[in-house]
């Protein structure tokens, strides 16, 4: 079993701390290492991004571990996930690696059709909506953009699959991390007709059915 990044110093209050749906995603990784290292991607150097990093466990993972040839991006609304995973990508792998951060709603500033590798762990619980910016750094809502999915829990992860055609690199492929309340198979059901509707051909699997 590969090593758990540390994380140290984080506020936990502010970030979402690492946790079975976190542990879930570094199996899945660790499982698809063989395949990943395999595979043929659009460049020599992939462009992995990690929407909604939090602490930066998930993204420091892949690139110690998965994909040490990548070049990372991790995106993240919310100012102390931007700084959390700088700090869990130093001290775990130091000098080492390829990490930038930008502070950005889901993929918006990225060109489009660039990402190699998309991986999200998504705000999935029901909420009365999604939760607006907030203003002040110190505010104690910044938690809820990492939990808080609107009325359906799906209305974050559904702007991700819709945009997927546009973000997505030719060979690219998403990591997207489904709870049961958000019935995963009739999401994929609908995605994949969706989008066949469209003229857009997809490759869908579940890759584990524990969460």
């Amino acid at each position: 079993m590969l090593p758990t990044p540390l994380t140290k110093d984080l506020d936990f209050e502010k970030v979402y701390e690492p946790a079975e749906d976190s542990f879930l995603l570094l199996d899945v990784f660790e499982k698809e290492k063989p395949w990943l290292e395999s595979y043929k991607w659009s460049s020599d150097v992939p462009l992995v991004v990690e929407i909604g990093t939090g602490s930066g466990v998930v993204t420091t993972f892949v690139n110690q571990h998965i994909i040490p040839q990548g070049l990372f991006l991790a995106t993240d609304l919310n100012p102390h996930c931007c700084n959390a995973v700088l700090n869990t990508h130093k001290r775990n792998i130091g000098k080492k690696g390829n990490l930038q951060v930008l502070q950005c709603d889901l993929t918006t500033p990225l060109r489009r059709n660039q990402v190699d590798v998309l991986i999200f762990n998504p705000p999935y619980v029901p909420s009365e909506r999604v939760p607006e910016v907030a203003r002040d750094p110190d505010s104690e809502d910044w938690l809820d953009f990492a939990l808080l999915g609107g009325p359906t829990g799906m209305d974050i992860t559904q702007k991700v699959l819709d945009s997927l055609y546009d973000t997505l690199s030719r060979n690219g492929v998403a990591y997207i991390l489904f709870c049961a309340r958000n019935h995963p198979e009739k999401v994929m059901e609908n995605f994949k007709t969706k989008e066949t509707q469209r003229g857009n051909g997809w490759e869908i699997e579940c890759l584990d059915g524990k969460y």
